[in-house]
């Protein structure tokens, strides 16, 4: 045992700067905790919550910053060497570490400029979901599609490099607010009566939006509008309105079927689908 104590003896400052820098981590770690845990349970909104943990990642990254310059200066003794070193450290991290770097810088990037917040519905490329996290090298997405079609959960969790901000297009549902505009388009045939078809698909829209239009911003047009297209089979009234986007597959699913129900509820009104008909005419006596 006194063998190993006068081993280790040469090693005392290092071991003791070691111990320091795990302890004083470790309560840094510990207080952080309590200050997240006690900062969520005050706000309310999502804007809030990203500000708490965007500050909270700020705080953390700043003090790992300044903890390594301090083991530096303690190790090597002056700033002298300490910038020589860095100086080599830099090249090298910077040679081997392009990628990490590149997702630190995409951090701060997000963090100044708040391109999106924690509880966005974003689409990177082909990968669309809601913002879970953002940490200093990931963004972290709950997964809408995926496995299914439309716009709800999969229950999958997709990770994806903040570095993705500098190389690929990404699409913000819900940056300046949570509503968007989407349509629905319903085929009739060419001897419906148009009028009347548009009233239903218009009346069947204001029917399953009127609670929803009560929460509606001023700026946000609540009435909805249909445009015409007309195609071999029939023609497509397409209805446009406004929706909350995290809602909108469950909304327009009973929009859909409230239209469809009013249609088949009603006689001069069809539904327009590709098929063939026979038509047989009688000659007429001669």
């Amino acid at each position: 045992m006194i063998d190993i104590i006068k081993e280790l003896t040469p090693y005392k400052d290092l071991i003791y700067q070691i111990l320091t820098v795990v302890i004083s981590f470790t309560i840094f770690i510990l207080i952080l905790k309590v200050v997240k845990r006690r900062l969520l349970k005050k706000v309310n909104t999502k804007k809030q919550i990203t500000n708490v943990l965007v500050f909270l990642g700020l705080l953390k990254f700043i003090f790992i910053f300044f903890l390594i310059i301090i083991i530096f200066v303690a190790y090597y003794g002056n700033f002298g060497e300490l910038g020589f070193i860095a100086g080599l450290l830099s090249v090298a991290v910077g040679v081997a570490l392009q990628k990490p770097i590149s997702s630190v810088v995409a951090w701060l990037i997000i963090t100044t400029r708040r391109t999106f917040d924690i509880g966005d519905r974003i689409q990177v490329s082909n990968i669309k979901g809601d913002i879970s996290n953002i940490t200093l090298t990931h963004i972290f997405l709950d997964e809408v599609g995926g496995t299914i079609e439309g716009e709800e959960r999969s229950g999958r969790t997709v990770m994806i490099p903040t570095s993705a901000i500098f190389e690929k297009d990404i699409i913000n549902y819900t940056h300046e607010d949570e509503y968007i505009l989407v349509e629905i388009i319903t085929s009739i045939t060419y001897e419906s009566d148009l009028k009347k078809a548009e009233e239903i698909i218009l009346k069947s829209v204001e029917k399953i939006m009127e609670p929803y239009w009560e929460k509606f911003p001023k700026k946000i047009p609540k009435k909805p509008h249909t445009r015409l297209q007309f195609r071999d089979s029939g023609i497509e009234v397409t209805v446009r309105y406004y929706t909350i986007a995290l809602g909108r597959n469950k909304i327009a699913t009973d929009i859909r079927r409230e239209i469809f129900y009013k249609i088949k509820e009603t006689d001069d009104v069809e539904f327009a689908y590709p098929h063939r008909e026979v038509l047989l005419k009688q000659k007429k006596d001669s």
